[in-house]
């Protein structure tokens, strides 16, 4: 049989051969030849996903992009120069609107996924099944069902998959927590904290012309169909790009239940999926058990866990959700607190707050930490080198091995995100069978554990 990239990426990805692969392999850089380079498709290319194709752009042959809207998406990333380099020149990645003909070809290794959330089940299993490594932007799921889907995808096609919750690979912040906590510094922990910031408002909106570079019926997917809205202002407060302030679409979908979570989802998906991590809480059973919101407010009255108002922002705007893991100990996801955003670890022997800028504590402070040994952290990394996001993801591909953000692992602290937003919408305490994965003594909040698609969108047999 002809050895190709692929036969041989497979090969060594499976069998794990570190030592098999020459050192300019093991770690990509610009300068390498086309044959050398992981050959990569980025899907979705708005804010989040301009900026981690930059990231895959430096580490991999970004052959094909895909976006559904040409000007907000594409022209922006050409633009942009995403693509490759060909004998010290830059070459123009081919662009599409539908991301099935990425995953059509065969010269394509793995994809980078940062679409609306809405999205991400369906084209992350797609990938697999069609051969391809998964990158994929948080929040990973929309759908409780959509995580039991993902972990069974993993499980049977074998790919690496990696979640762009990169808190878990800050060495000096989240790591360094994991181990004081792993190591007993803070004795046993009975409280843990995340705090995640406020949700977003918005004005009423109204219908809009759809833009003509947008296919708005291929941006709502598996969502309900609904006319596009948005605000008359030309221009985004945030990236100043030329899009609406407010809209049920670029960037704005995030504060619609239809196609994110919100702040819960949002922030959560980080904070929720870090503090398991540093509790090493990493197994379904190990999930809290019981769900009590207060302190919602949102933008609209609800009614049986659904929106009375169609043309608002609909995620809460603030939250507070006291849970119990099955041993008693609490776990908290509110929008604020004194500490600020971060994740609050109270044990036994003292208290740490822990974001994306320091750890702060007394007991962070007396240095008992420094003792760690690199080790130490490499175990983190599921016995990988201790190394950046992106490229923790590329030697995984490569070398074989668990990535430090595992989809498999992710998908519990997605169960936290939508077990929580659920609270808040039917407004009452929920218990989850954490060991079976189902809510019970609610048959209400059971039917919302998946949600029909669209025909032509459905999600993928597994």
């Amino acid at each position: 049989m002809k050895t190709t990239r692929r036969h041989f990426l497979k090969a060594s990805s499976a069998l794990g051969l570190a030592a098999f692969l020459p050192q300019y392999l093991a770690r990509p850089a610009l300068g390498q030849s086309v044959s050398e380079r992981i050959r990569t498709g980025y899907i979705g290319l708005g804010m989040m996903g301009l900026g981690d194709a930059y990231a895959f752009n430096g580490l991999s042959d970004i052959v094909a992009i895909c976006d559904v809207d040409k000007k907000y998406g594409l022209a922006r990333a050409i633009a942009g120069r995403i693509g490759r380099k060909v004998d010290g020149k830059w070459q123009e990645p081919d662009a599409y609107t539908d991301y099935r003909k990425i995953l059509e070809r065969d010269d394509i290794d793995a994809v980078g996924i940062s679409t609306p959330d809405h999205w991400h089940t369906k084209i992350s299993i797609e990938a697999m099944q069609s051969g391809k490594h998964v990158f994929c932007q948080k929040p990973l799921t929309l759908t409780l069902e959509e995580n039991l889907l993902i972990r069974r995808a993993v499980e049977k096609y074998g790919k690496v998959f990696q979640v762009g919750t990169q808190q878990r690979s800050q060495r000096n912040q989240f790591a360094t927590a994991a181990l004081m906590v792993r190591k007993g510094l803070l004795g046993d922990v009975f409280r843990t904290t995340c705090i995640v910031d406020q949700g977003r408002t918005s004005p009423e909106l109204s219908r809009a012309e759809v833009p003509e570079s947008l296919d708005w019926n291929l941006w709502l997917g598996q969502a309900p169909w609904v006319d596009y809205m948005a605000s008359a202002d030309d221009k985004n407060p945030f990236t100043k790009a030329p899009i609406p302030h407010y809209s049920n679409c670029h960037i704005m979908f995030r504060w619609w239940f239809q196609y994110s979570g919100g702040r819960v989802t949002d922030w959560g998906a980080h904070h929720v999926d870090s503090a398991l991590w540093i509790l090493n809480r990493q197994t379904p059973e190990q999930m809290p058990v019981s769900y009590a919101p207060s302190n919602v407010t949102f933008l609209t009255d609800y009614r049986d866990g659904y929106p009375v108002k169609e043309n608002i922002f609909n995620t809460p705007i603030t939250f507070h959700l006291d849970m119990k893991f099955s041993d008693g100990t609490d776990f908290i996801l509110c929008d604020k607190a004194k500490d600020g955003n971060g994740i609050l670890l109270e044990g036994t022997k003292g208290k740490i707050h822990v974001n994306r800028a320091r750890i702060a504590g007394k007991t962070y402070e007396e240095g008992g930490w420094k003792a760690f040994t690199d080790d130490d952290y490499r175990a983190l990394w599921n016995g990988m080198p201790v190394e950046g996001h992106f490229q923790n993801f590329f030697t995984c591909v490569r070398e074989g091995g668990r990535p430090i953000a595992d989809a498999r692992e992710n998908i519990l602290s997605m169960h936290v995100c939508h077990l929580s937003n659920l609270a808040c919408r039917l407004g009452r305490p929920l218990q989850w069978d954490a060991v079976n994965e189902k809510i019970v003594g609610d048959e209400q909040a059971a039917s919302f554990f998946s949600r029909p698609q669209r025909k032509g969108f459905e999600l993928p047999t597994v």
